[in-house]
């Protein structure tokens, strides 16, 4: 072995295992990992359907399902990060079920039928001029 090969060190060995508070963190489900950890003691989180503790180790293969506003994924661990990435680095760390993608869509729906139509926003002061003109009109 040379003096070369002893000043390089090896490779990290790839994860196999992370806490799940950390790995919602991590998948972007929460922003922060007290938030997640909080969630997971809530019981809003499970591991293959079982209920646990933040410091429990989630492994590839896990079916994780976590409750947030009102809303459920059902999502398979497809992978392990060393660190919080970007959002498509997020993305590529699960795969949601296709029956937890539809329920989610169709509640999303049902939410926004039930809230009715808002104003988009306020209004311009073309719009605004408009409603004046309006108003004042004999």
């Amino acid at each position: 072995m040379s003096r070369a090969d002893a000043r390089t060190p090896p490779a990290p060995a790839p994860l196999m295992r992370m806490r799940i508070d950390k790995w919602l963190w991590t998948a972007r489900f929460y922003k922060t990992r007290t938030l997640a950890a909080n969630a997971v003691e809530a019981g809003q989180v499970r591991i293959n359907g079982e209920r646990v503790k933040p410091a429990q180790a989630v492994t590839p293969g896990s079916l994780v399902e976590v409750r947030k506003q009102g809303l459920a994924w059902i999502v398979r661990v497809t992978g392990i990060a060393e660190r919080r990435g970007s959002a498509t680095d997020a993305a590529a760390l699960y795969r949601e079920t296709e029956e937890s993608a539809a329920t989610r869509a169709r509640m999303i729906a049902e939410r926004a039928a039930a809230s009715g139509q808002r104003y988009p926003g306020r209004p311009t002061k073309k719009d605004r001029r408009k409603l004046e003109d309006f108003l004042n009109e004999p």
